[in-house]
């Protein structure tokens, strides 16, 4: 027969647990939203240089 104070506490760490695994879940929805955004970005930064080298180009060729 366990104290009442055991199943407080194990009732405690039932929901702990819970939260934890909760938790660990929105962290890796959160981490696979950053992956999209890093590659995004990865995206707009190549279009930048591609304009930026366009623009050099254009420069130079109106000197």
């Amino acid at each position: 027969q366990e104290s009442p104070h055991e199943h407080q506490q194990s009732l405690l760490l039932t929901r702990i647990i819970t939260n934890v695994e909760k938790l660990n879940e929105a962290i890796m929805v959160l981490n696979k939203s950053l992956q999209e955004i890093n590659i995004q970005n990865m995206n707009v930064e190549l279009v930048a240089q591609m304009f930026k080298n366009y623009q050099s180009n254009v420069l130079f060729h109106l000197e």
